[in-house]
């Protein structure tokens, strides 16, 4: 069985993924076969496996910072929050049920054996793994059943390292107080601490380090800096979200209360001259030069909230001008005539949808998930994606609607996909400047992206050479390097390699 060692948190957004992912690489750097593990992971950002299962986007750019294949035995229980109180349970990548909040704290006893077989089947193939807790540890009215903080340290026998973010303030009182609050056993499995976040100079620290070792007797394993990092981000605390300013060529997407899959955008970033804002007031759009309509949860009730604050009236006259609009898997069920819900999968009812294309979205209780590879049709002849005519792409499908043309209607295909040995099929549709498809991942296949914004560039005369980009694969690897690099540099390795090895 593999060596393990548990990333935990003070809080939640306090680093873990990053130094779940950094130490991944890492340990890939010098030659040890290492996965990610997440026993229960809370988010909306979720991909499709090879395989053809449901898991957390954060494994998956931690397998990728390890260099191997994501696999749902990384993160055998996903929460798709749906409203409020609820979420959509996803067990071993496939939908289990929904259940409320309460609901689901008294029946996750029962999914233990379930944790317990995947971090098993895990640990039989690798030789490390580093494992991601949730939220705190130290969240005493939920530690019943615990199978994700300590209650996961305990299923693998993992040493763990704490980590606080002192950006926020108070880290000192944030680590003493998190590990008061942990039973004794608990208290002795914490083998270090990690000071996350840090600006300035970490000699002011110093003091405070000396002090917090004494008084907990646990030592202070690095002291690692806010890290300036471009990967993919677990969920809505992303720092991305936040609406910034316009650049010279401005992408605008609708932060939709209930987002999924914002990381199908995150490709836009890697040009300099390009600005991907996310946008949750009419007073924010402005004049964009694309609007997006991304994922989302509920598509219904999604679709109600953009009606009522006026960003669907916005969005109706950017199109109307001729500017491009783009809708992805529940923002393309958007774009329709009407959508509805004869099983209550999200509101029950139905919905008249914006009507910016003439389909219908019918909710079912399955849902649909697959790999995808394909190509644009060659019937796109748009100023705006014509040159992506026959251009080929890979992605992903995940959605519980099937959204068909109303009869009658005169639209042309967007894209024709294959699954596995399926024959190919239409996906998506387009009119005039607007586009709707349920591929995520559309845009990050090499040349689609660059290619849109070389066509943005040319309509609006901006040298598109003076916006520099890399590879996707490329610009992803250097990121995941930098991301090591500085954990290597901040972080106590010898020390951090001598837990691993002792255990507890």
């Amino acid at each position: 069985m593999a060596k393990a060692i548990m990333i935990q948190g003070t809080m939640s957004n306090a680093g873990k993924s990053l130094i779940t992912a950094g130490l991944c690489r890492i340990f890939a750097q010098d030659g040890y076969k290492v996965a990610p593990f997440k026993s229960q992971n809370m988010a909306l950002n979720s991909f499709i496996t090879s395989d053809g299962f449901e898991m957390g986007r954060a494994q998956v750019m931690q397998a990728e910072a390890a260099g191997v294949e994501p696999s749902v035995l990384m993160n055998p229980i996903l929460l798709k929050p749906t409203n409020d109180t609820g979420s959509q349970v996803i067990l071993n990548g496939q939908v289990f049920g929904n259940m409320g909040a309460k609901e689901y704290f008294q029946f996750k006893k029962n999914l233990r054996p379930h944790v317990i077989e995947a971090y098993e089947k895990l640990s039989a193939d690798y030789d490390i793994v580093v494992i991601e807790g949730a939220g705190s540890p130290a969240e005493i009215n939920l530690k019943a059943e615990d199978l994700v903080n300590m209650g996961m340290a305990k299923i693998a026998k993992a040493p763990v390292l704490l980590a606080g973010d002192v950006d926020r303030g108070g880290v000192f009182a944030q680590l003493y107080g998190t590990v008061e609050l942990l039973d004794e056993d608990e208290k002795d499995m914490v083998k270090g601490l990690i000071i996350n976040k840090f600006r300035g100079d970490k000699t002011i620290l110093d003091p405070g380090i000396e002090k917090i070792e004494n008084m907990m007797n646990i030592p202070v394993v690095g002291v690692a800096p806010y890290i300036d990092i471009d990967i993919d981000d677990e969920d809505s605390l992303s720092d991305r979200l936040c609406t910034g300013a316009a650049d010279e060529i401005d992408i605008a997407v609708i932060r939709l209360p209930r987002l999924s899959n914002f990381t199908d955008f995150n490709v836009f970033e890697r040009f300099k001259g390009v600005s991907v804002r996310y946008v949750t007031k009419a007073s924010q759009l402005r004049n964009p030069d694309m609007i997006i309509l991304p994922g989302t949860k509920n598509t219904m009730k999604d679709l109600l909230w953009l009606r009522q604050n006026g960003l669907e009236a916005l969005i109706l006259k950017h199109a109307s001008f001729g500017n491009p609009v783009f809708g992805i898997c529940g923002g393309y069920q958007m774009l329709g005539e009407t959508l509805e819900d004869p099983h209550k999968v999200e509101e029950g009812g139905s919905v008249k949808g914006m009507g910016l294309l003439p389909l219908k979205t019918v909710f079912h209780k399955e849902k649909h998930r697959t790999r995808v590879t394909g190509r644009f049709d060659d019937s796109v002849e748009s100023s705006y994606f014509g040159k992506l005519k026959n251009q080929s792409f890979v992605g992903y499908e995940i959605h519980m609607g099937q959204t068909q043309t109303l009869h009658g209607s005169d639209l042309d295909a967007l894209c024709r996909i294959r699954t596995g040995t399926e024959p190919t099929m239409t996906e998506g549709f387009h009119k005039e400047n607007v586009f709707g498809c349920y591929i995520h991942g559309i845009f990050d296949t090499p040349c689609v992206a660059e290619t849109l914004i070389k066509t943005i560039a040319d309509i609006k005369g901006v040298d598109f050479q003076s916006l520099g980009s890399l590879s996707a694969k490329e610009y992803k690897e250097k990121q995941y390097d930098l991301l090591a690099d500085t954990l290597r540099n901040a972080l106590d390795m010898d020390k951090i390699y001598e837990i691993l090895e002792n255990g507890i």
